[in-house]
């Protein structure tokens, strides 16, 4: 299952970005002084094509695709070096397959903010610059140890170097995530769980006054940092689309008249994680239970096999493979797939697509 960790100041409106998620439509405590247990909440995949497989063979078992979302308690100046309740922060954060980071662009004199003003380019800075300041406390913890025994191995000097480079980027100011790393580099790192390394969303959370970004304190500033980021990037009305859940289709659409809301903010939000951790989905259909499943783009059949079950994986035989077009194109049925010639028969290293619909043939 896809983790993903909501981080961003306090009173950002992560909680709100929360509520929006999971369409529970409550609300959810702030974190009280010295709290440090995060909010999670699994939410379902919204996917037009599971719901689709699902109704033309009503089985007895419907599960969908799912996805954890963690609320983490506000990042303040200091976090990344332990300060308040950063090494809890962080802690859960490394946990995280992605950061979803919540920037505060709304204007509100019940909210104060914690910095003393609105502006969302030095919020994100801030941010950014307490994730670099605990990667390079892990970097240099770890290189500080390497240094001090007298011989290294041949695998300890590749680290050496490589957590070398990690250092000098960080020193930059730079995430780890910008460096050009080789596969085997990113596996050679992947256990010091760095925070800079993790794909990152950027949630622009807006209120109802603000129609687009040309309202937001420090506008111009804020468009030049998301060009300059490269990162996924999303605008969400989060009070607002909280509030719609409680709300008739008809008195939803009257709220949000004149925005830029034609797709719910957790769908959108959903679907760009996916995107962002480079995520596909396949089905497996019958009777007893429809299922989507998730694996990483470029993963073969076997790989498929294993997601279903380890036995799957060490049997496979071979996979019956039908696109999800062409499936529901003759009837939802893999016999009338066949008789059409659509209905393919893959091997082990065949590269699964986004959509299609599988049968592992397997022999233990």
């Amino acid at each position: 299952m896809l983790h993903c960790g909501i981080v961003g100041l306090p009173l950002s409106g992560k909680s709100t970005i929360f509520n929006v998620i999971t369409s529970s439509g409550a609300e959810v405590k702030p974190y009280p002084g010295g709290k440090t247990d995060p909010n999670r909440a699994v939410v379902d995949v919204p996917d037009a094509r599971f719901a689709r497989l699902a109704e033309a063979h009503k089985p007895q078992k419907i599960t969908p695709a799912q996805v954890e979302f963690v609320d983490l308690a506000g990042v303040s100046r200091g976090a990344g070096k332990g300060e308040g309740l950063g090494n809890a922060f962080l802690s859960f954060a490394a946990d995280a397959d992605a950061l979803i980071h919540v920037i505060r662009c709304f204007d509100n004199s019940a909210v104060m903010h914690p910095e003393g003003s609105v502006d969302p380019v030095r919020d994100w800075e801030i941010l950014d610059m307490e994730l670099v300041f605990r990667d390079l406390s892990v970097v240099e913890n770890r290189m500080g140890r390497l240094s001090g025994k007298k011989k290294l191995t041949p695998e300890e000097e590749a680290e050496r170097v490589l957590l070398g480079r990690c250092r000098e980027c960080l020193m930059e100011e730079l995430p780890i995530r910008s460096l050009d790393l080789k596969p085997a580099e990113r596996r050679a790192i992947r256990g010091f769980t760095f925070l800079t390394a993790k794909p990152q969303i950027i949630v622009l959370n807006l209120d109802e006054t603000q129609a687009d970004l040309e309202a937001a304190p420090n506008a111009q500033a804020l468009k030049k940092k998301i060009e300059d980021a490269s990162l996924p990037c999303i605008q969400i009305y989060g009070r607002l689309e909280m509030d719609l859940t409680e709300l008739s289709p008809e008195e939803a659409a009257e709220f949000t008249e004149g925005l830029p809301i034609t797709r719910p903010g957790r769908e959108r939000l959903i679907s760009l994680a996916y995107e962002a951790l480079g995520l596909i989905s396949f089905f497996t259909c019958g009777p007893d239970e429809v299922k989507a499943w998730t694996i990483r783009d470029g993963e073969s059949a076997v790989d498929a096999a294993g997601a279903i079950h380890t036995d799957l994986a060490r049997g496979f035989i071979r996979a019956q493979v039908v696109g999800y077009e062409d499936y529901t194109k003759y009837g939802d049925s893999y016999a009338n797939c066949r008789d059409e010639g659509v209905l393919r028969v893959e091997g082990r290293d065949y590269r699964v697509r986004d959509g299609d619909i599988i049968e592992i043939r397997f022999n233990v």
